[in-house]
């Protein structure tokens, strides 16, 4: 049974900072990317940063600069800092792991963190 455990959100004010974590577990395959969605009221899922296998990273371009996600493969936990908060990024967070196996790719999604900027 796959868990992804969230957690770090919360209220803070425009130009604050956050720290995101997702820990997961029970499941023995290979982790090839993990990462965190955002999804605002009335818009669609967005990506918003991913680090998959090694370091390598990328980031949506709202959020560049300003976010910086990293990885403790020990862990297998997924943190995303997020600075320079602006009320934009009001969403709901939610983490991702891409486990393979057999050269397919499983996704699975945690339950998801609310962050809310005050401007």
């Amino acid at each position: 049974q796959v868990q992804l455990v969230e957690s770090g959100g919360g209220l803070v004010q425009a130009g604050g900072s956050l720290r995101l974590s997702c820990a997961a577990s029970g499941n023995g395959f290979s982790i090839n990317a993990m990462g965190w969605y955002r999804q605002a009221p009335g818009k669609q899922r967005e990506v918003v940063a991913s680090i998959i296998t090694g370091s390598l990273t990328s980031y949506a371009d709202s959020v560049k600069g300003r976010f910086t996600i990293s990885r403790d493969n020990a862990k297998n936990t997924v943190y995303l800092e997020m600075n320079s908060l602006k009320p934009e990024d009001t969403a709901v967070y939610y983490c991702f792991v891409d486990y393979l196996r057999n050269y397919a790719i499983y996704k699975y999604w945690g339950q998801g963190t609310q962050v809310t900027v005050s401007s």
